[in-house]
């Protein structure tokens, strides 16, 4: 099985290479277009900003690339964020449009005041979707973001941190979650093998 990560400008992808050699998996970090078209699976992460990631996305041809992909593909933070519609990080800025939701910033109510949001906090999945197979009901995983995706049509596991938001979203090949699978512990390890699995 051939796996690639996505490498464009945005930080991050070398620990989800690492969680992935973990599991046994030799993976490909590439931005090459036939290198990303060729992969069984394709791993789309990072932490950055939308604007300036998009932008350098379209300059290098690889947000066609993307978009086009059948193979399961799945984004992580920041890669999560950019298949959206679009962010209001940066602006009003035209993301991917792979899912329908919109990604809004995290706005402090009276009782919770922090942004951003950081740390562990659970996730309430849908228990019919293959990413969550064989994790327990409301796991734990590690969250770092001022962003966040809506809830609507394609959110397939939400986490409540000021208001609900899409934790998890599934269209057709593509997978994508905001929090942080290589970062934690067995029940991230467990989600990425169950990608791997797809």
């Amino acid at each position: 099985m051939k796996v690639v990560i996505i490498k464009y400008n945005a930080g991050n992808i070398f620990s989800v290479d690492y969680a992935l050699r973990r599991l046994g998996v030799e993976a490909t970090i590439s931005g090459d277009a036939d290198v990303i078209k060729s992969a069984d699976k394709v791993i789309f992460p990072g932490v950055g900003e939308a604007e300036t990631t998009m932008n350098y996305l379209r300059e290098h041809g690889l947000d066609n690339v993307i978009k086009n992909l059948t193979q399961p593909t799945l984004g992580i933070c920041i890669g999560m964020q950019l298949l959206c519609k679009s962010s209001e990080e940066g602006g009003n800025v035209e993301c991917l449009g792979i899912f329908d939701e919109v990604v809004k910033k995290f706005v402090p109510n009276e009782s919770i005041i922090k942004v951003p949001h950081m740390g562990w906090n659970t996730v309430t999945a849908d228990p019919s979707s293959p990413l969550f197979k064989n994790l327990i009901n409301d796991p734990y995983f590690y969250y770092v973001h001022s962003y966040h995706a809506t809830v609507g049509k394609d959110t397939i596991a939400t986490t409540d941190y000021i208001n609900q938001y899409s934790a998890a979203l599934h269209k057709d090949n593509f997978y994508a979650v905001q929090f942080h699978p290589e970062k934690s512990g067995k029940v991230g390890e467990q989600l990425l093998k169950n990608f791997l699995e797809l």
